[in-house]
């Protein structure tokens, strides 16, 4: 699903953006639910980029990358921990593009996104390349999503991918 985000593009800079676990929902611009086996997953899309709710029986985990009020803390490469139960990894990466190269990207992966059925992704007002966009997937016991925040004034690209993964054996 494509949508025009009625908000001003407020994420400044790929180096403003922080990671978060456990946030609670924070006011989103497009939301798109999905069941995916056991799990429901809720793709946000915020102001100031996304957060995916994802429960799976008494299990749930909220993610959260975004410019967050009073976070100094840079967007980690990666996180691998334990989570809910489960085993949950975040990976993230900044591509600096030349315009062109940074143009076409963009069009490829909203294009991607767009039509999915499993994909949301929301562009903002000024730029037709200034966009958030997630896609969402489940094969067996791994639930996971992948995500681009575009920072077109930048030629910059952040892409993220998370799993999360069959459960943790309880001690015995």
């Amino acid at each position: 699903m494509l949508t025009t985000l009625k908000t001003s593009y407020t994420d400044t800079r790929a180096q403003d953006l922080a990671w978060r676990l456990g946030m609670d929902p924070m006011p989103a611009l497009a939301v798109l639910d999905l069941r995916l086996g056991s799990a429901e997953v809720q793709l946000r899309l915020l102001g100031a980029s996304h957060q995916v709710l994802l429960r799976d029986g008494d299990s749930a985990c909220s993610e959260t990358v975004a410019c967050l009020p009073g976070s100094t803390t840079p967007l980690p490469l990666g996180v691998a921990k334990q989570v809910a139960g489960w085993e949950y990894e975040f990976a993230a990466r900044v591509e600096t593009l030349a315009r062109g190269a940074f143009e076409s990207r963009a069009q490829e992966l909203l294009a991607l996104v767009a039509d999915h059925p499993r994909g949301l992704a929301g562009t903002f007002p000024g730029s037709p390349h200034a966009f958030t966009a997630l896609l969402v997937h489940r094969q067996d016991d791994v639930v996971g999503w992948r995500t681009w925040h575009s920072y077109p004034q930048e030629g910059r690209l952040v892409a993220t991918r998370t799993t999360m993964g069959a459960r943790v054996a309880e001690p015995v």
